[in-house]
C-alpha cells in the first residue's frame, strides 16, 4: 500500500484499510476516493487531522442489489433451478402427468417484507416489493422504545416478516444484529436476506437456525471474511434453502459504470474546487 501510494495526491481505493500509520507516511496525499459507499476502512480522524478529504460514492447500486435480492428470493420460493435440474436428468420425460411437481412454489403476493435499514438500496427493494403486492414493514433501530411514524419496532419486524432484507451499515451497533434471539423470533418459514455486510448476521447462529428448521431459508451475499479461506464454515455449510453468492449484488455492469462516473466526478470536482 505504501509503495503504491507514496507521492500520490489522490488515492482511489476499495476494501483496503487506510489507517493512521499509512496516512502519516503520505505527506502529499490530499484526497481519498472510496470506490464504494462504506468508509469504515478509512481512519477518518487521521484523514481530518492531516487535512485529507475523503469522498465515497452513493446511490449507484440500488437497481442491481434489488434485482439480486428478488432473483434469489424467487429462486427459493419457485425452485426454478431445481426444476431445471430434474428436467435435465430426464425426470419430466418419465412423468405420467404433463406437470412434474416435485418442489413447492410460493407466491410473493400478500407476503410481508421487513426492511432493516432504509436508505436508497432498501427503498429500491421496497418499490419492487410493492409491485408484487407485498406488505412492507420498515424497522426502527433495535432497542429503541420510541418508534418513528412509518416505522415498526425492530422485534415486531423480525417476528412478522416473511422475508427480512438487511440494508444497514456495519457498525458497533449493528454487528451481530441478527443472532440466535432474532432467529427464534422469526417465523419458521421466514427468509433472511443479507446483501449489506457479513458481520451484521451471526453466521454460527444462522447455520444453527437453518439446521434446526428455526427459519425457512437464507440468502447471503456477504460474509465476515472476504474472500473466505477454503475451510470457511458458512461457505462449506450445505443446506437446500441457503443461497450464497460472492458479494455480487452491487456489481451489475450498469452499477459499475455509475460508480466509475461518480469517482471521476469526485476527482474532477476536487481538482477544480477542492472540498
Amino acid at each position: 500500500m505504501l509503495e503504491r501510494s507514496l507521492g500520490a495526491d489522490i488515492i482511489i481505493t476499495n476494501k483496503v484499510v487506510i489507517d493512521a500509520e499509512l496516512i502519516s507516511k503520505l505527506p502529499t496525499l490530499k484526497l481519498i476516493c472510496v470506490a464504494a459507499t462504506g468508509m469504515n476502512n478509512i481512519d477518518m480522524v487521521a484523514a481530518d487531522k492531516n487535512n485529507i478529504t475523503v469522498k465515497n460514492v452513493t446511490n449507484y447500486a440500488g437497481n442491481s442489489v434489488a434485482q439480486v435480492v428478488f432473483a434469489s428470493v424467487m429462486q427459493l420460493l419457485t425452485n426454478t433451478l431445481n426444476y431445471n435440474a430434474i428436467v435435465a436428468e430426464g425426470k419430466w420425460s418419465q412423468s405420467r402427468s404433463f406437470c412434474l411437481f416435485d418442489f413447492p412454489i410460493t407466491e410473493l403476493t400478500g407476503k410481508t417484507l421487513g426492511l432493516v435499514g432504509y436508505g436508497t438500496l432498501a427503498k429500491t427493494v421496497e418499490n419492487i416489493a410493492r409491485a408484487f403486492d407485498m406488505e412492507i414493514l420498515i424497522s426502527e433501530h433495535k432497542g429503541l422504545d420510541k418508534v418513528r411514524e412509518g416505522r415498526t419496532a425492530f422485534n415486531d419486524v423480525i417476528a412478522k416478516s416473511d422475508i427480512i432484507s438487511l440494508h444497514c451499515p456495519l457498525t458497533t451497533e449493528t454487528e451481530n444484529l441478527i443472532a440466535v434471539t432474532e432467529f427464534e423470533l422469526m417465523k419458521s418459514s421466514a427468509i433472511i436476506v443479507n446483501t449489506a455486510r457479513g458481520g451484521i448476521v451471526n453466521e454460527a447462529d444462522l447455520m444453527a437456525a437453518l439446521t434446526n428448521n428455526v427459519i425457512g431459508g437464507a440468502i447471503v451475499d456477504v460474509i465476515r471474511q472476504e474472500p473466505p479461506d477454503i475451510n470457511y464454515p458458512l461457505v462449506n455449510f450445505t443446506h437446500p434453502n441457503l443461497i450464497i453468492t460472492p458479494h455480487i449484488a452491487w456489481a451489475s455492469k450498469e452499477a459499475r459504470q455509475r460508480l466509475t462516473n461518480q469517482l471521476a466526478q469526485n476527482v474532477q470536482q476536487f481538482i477544480v474546487e477542492p472540498f
